[in-house]
């Protein structure tokens, strides 16, 4: 018998650790991320797209903020690497997020201009934590946008 109660122990630790985590159970945490991404696959014609993005999390409250940029000229062409061309705009409100693992989820409503333009629209956001290199995808208004970190940093 004395066998079987660390086995149990164990059993319970890994199912634990399997178990779905809310963020706000804990008032003390927080899920937030700022910074520039790169969207893979690009955008409209396959036009690099890159976004300024920001969102805050903590105590049951949160907003959401990304900015979607493209060069006005075609690529190969003067000034087609200066992002200055907005294409889409989504600010919004966190209603709830998840944390399963390396991974956190933010589900909310937003405000959405510019492509899939409408207002209280749902959206989710999966982030990765880490700086340059993590990733994140926001998907509303029915399209995907799988994006990589290339400066700023998300933790939780």
């Amino acid at each position: 018998m004395r066998g079987k109660i660390p086995l149990i122990g164990i059993v319970l630790l890994v199912a634990a650790g399997a178990a779905q985590v809310r963020a706000d159970d804990d008032g003390s945490k927080a899920i937030q991320g700022g910074g520039t991404t790169i969207v893979t696959g690009g955008g409209p014609g396959l036009a690099p797209v890159i976004t300024k993005f920001g969102f805050h999390w903590r105590d049951g409250e949160g907003k959401f903020e990304c900015l979607a940029l493209i060069p006005s000229p075609p690529a190969g062409s003067a000034g087609s690497g200066n992002f200055d061309k907005n294409i889409m705009y989504v600010t919004g409100k966190i209603l709830s997020t998840e944390v399963h693992g390396a991974v956190a989820t933010l589900k909310g409503i937003a405000t959405v201009t510019g492509l899939g333009a409408g207002i209280n629209l749902p959206f989710t956001a999966t982030a990765e934590p880490g700086g340059p290199g993590a990733r994140m995808v926001l998907v509303v208004s029915g399209l995907t946008f799988d994006e990589i970190i290339n400066e700023g940093a998300i933790s939780f």
